[in-house]
C-alpha cells in the first residue's frame, strides 16, 4: 500500500536531508534547546523582535528583487548580466546577510591552476557571474562556470 505524503507546511517544500521536516517543526515551535532563534542570535538590539527583522530583511530584498528585475528586462536579450547581477542584486543580497560589502579579488591560483574568483570575505572566496550566464557550460567570455560542479569552496592557505 503506498502511504500519501503529507506536507506539514504550506509554503514550503523540503529536498533530501539539509532542511528535515522535524527539524523546520522545531523552528516553528520555538524550541528553546535549539539555538539561533533568539533576538541575541542575529546581534539585534534590546527589544528588537526577531519576526520584525526579517520582515524588513525581506521586505528590502523584495524591493531590490523588484528593481533587478526591470533593469533586467532592459539589457539585450544576449547580454550575460553581470554588472546589474553583482550591482543590483547579489552585493545588496550579501549586504543584507550580514557579510557588508564584499571586497573584489583576483583569481586564485591552486597547484598552477588558476580560479575565477570575483570577490572574498574573509576566508571565504566568491566568484559573482551574471544572471544569465549557464552554469553548467563554458560561455566565451566568462571567467568561471563550466563542468558538473556548480558550486566550488576553496580555503585561502
Amino acid at each position: 500500500m503506498q502511504s500519501r505524503r503529507r506536507d506539514l507546511f504550506t509554503t514550503l517544500r523540503t529536498e533530501g536531508s539539509i532542511l528535515p521536516a522535524d527539524l523546520l517543526q522545531r523552528v516553528v515551535a520555538r524550541d528553546a534547546g535549539l539555538a539561533g532563534l533568539t533576538p541575541a542570535s542575529y546581534h539585534l538590539a534590546e527589544g528588537e523582535k526577531l519576526n520584525e527583522a526579517i520582515n524588513r530583511s525581506w521586505n528590502r530584498l523584495v524591493g531590490v528583487w523588484s528593481g533587478f528585475q526591470s533593469l533586467l528586462a532592459k539589457l539585450a536579450e544576449n547580454d550575460p548580466a553581470t554588472s546589474a547581477t553583482r550591482e543590483k542584486w547579489l552585493l545588496p543580497l550579501f549586504q543584507e546577510l550580514g557579510y557588508g560589502r564584499l571586497l573584489v579579488a583576483k583569481p586564485f591560483e591552486i597547484d598552477g591552476k588558476s580560479y575565477a574568483i570575483s570577490h572574498n570575505w574573509h576566508h571565504a572566496l566568491i566568484h559573482l557571474v551574471g544572471f544569465r550566464v549557464d552554469l553548467d557550460r563554458r560561455q566565451p567570455g566568462t571567467a568561471g562556470p563550466a563542468g558538473p560542479a556548480r558550486i566550488a569552496w576553496f580555503r585561502k592557505p
